[in-house]
């Protein structure tokens, strides 16, 4: 079925006011934004896509946030950072950003259902998980192939799996999937980890897990159902068949900055570039969290940088008075 994106005359619809502040985004850098900006009492506006909290949001525990001694869930955060930011006046809309018009004041935002006028705007779309581009992934997505260990965990009780990355993430979801998975075998291109040390650790002490080091998966086979993957060491160039009932990918993820491309500067990656204040190019137009962040990728790091836009985007207003 497809979607009717017919155009609304902004002009007529009274509906469509300028709103002062629209916010793209409500992983942890939105979301802080979004309780920066209502405690401004600018009543932001928030989009966030078809689901609330990011890619933090998959993340069974989160260890690392300031204030959570004993961890908190990332879908709890999530809910934590909204509720908060909501006692303030900050107005969540379950919809997608499509396209977006920078060219001129107000900025005009276009989504699934409307188009909406805001005096500034903070990016904070984030990113999604990078797909391998085997042959068999696509085929095979949703029938043993998955790119979330807390979504899918579940279906593969007393399974043999595989988990490809070796970053912060590959064995955060991998040590997670210990709960449900007889066997967990880390998959890594490299012959160490550049995931934190506390989390290597608990990844090589675990009985559960084991590594297949200098390493890359060259397709994943199977009918109906996942059945092994085709290895490939990348050191001797040795083939081999590793028998297996599902494939975790945990290799990076991709900003979603496609819709801004031709309008706001980006490095060779995609990532949206801004200044020590966090705006782009476009004066009121400002970004924060994983689309404009290749280096730290944490959820403090981009709660920290949503509220900074946040203030700086409150001061652009002022200025404007």
């Amino acid at each position: 079925m497809e979607l009717n994106l017919k155009k609304i005359n902004t002009e007529d619809n009274n509906e469509n006011k300028t709103e002062k502040m629209i916010i793209i985004g409500a992983g942890p850098a939105g979301l802080s934004a979004a309780l920066y900006a209502a405690r401004a009492e600018l009543s932001p506006l928030v989009f966030t896509g078809m689901s609330l909290g990011g890619q933090a949001s998959l993340t069974h525990t989160i260890e690392n946030y300031p204030g959570f001694p004993t961890g908190v869930g990332g879908a709890e955060l999530g809910e934590l950072f909204q509720k908060q930011a909501e006692r303030f006046g900050a107005r969540f809309e379950f919809d997608n950003v499509t396209e977006v018009d920078f060219s001129k004041k107000p900025f005009l935002i276009k989504t699934y259902s409307k188009e909406y006028k805001a005096e500034t705007v903070i990016i904070s779309s984030g990113a999604s998980p990078n797909y391998l581009g085997v042959p068999g992934e696509k085929e095979l997505t949703g029938k043993g192939v998955s790119y979330c260990g807390t979504c899918d965990g579940w279906f593969f009780k007393e399974k043999d799996i595989v988990v490809i990355g070796g970053g912060d993430s590959a064995l955060e979801e991998g040590i997670f999937l210990t709960r449900f998975a007889k066997s967990v075998t880390i998959i890594h291109r490299r012959d160490q980890l550049r995931a934190g040390k506390i989390l290597q650790t608990r990844a090589f002490d675990h009985p559960k897990i084991s590594f297949i080091w200098d390493t890359v998966v060259e397709k994943i086979n199977g009918n109906t159902a996942v059945e092994n993957v085709l290895i490939k060491n990348v050191k001797t160039g040795e083939e081999r068949i590793f028998p297996t009932d599902g494939v975790f990918v945990f290799v990076g993820h991709t900003p979603n900055t496609d819709m801004f491309k031709g309008q706001l500067e980006m490095d060779a990656n995609g990532y949206l570039q801004v200044d020590t204040k966090m705006q782009t190019k476009i004066s009121g137009v400002y970004a924060a969290g994983e689309v404009m962040d290749a280096s730290f990728k944490q959820v403090v790091t981009s709660a920290g940088w949503g509220a900074a836009a946040a203030i700086q985007a409150t001061r652009y207003l002022e200025s404007q008075e």
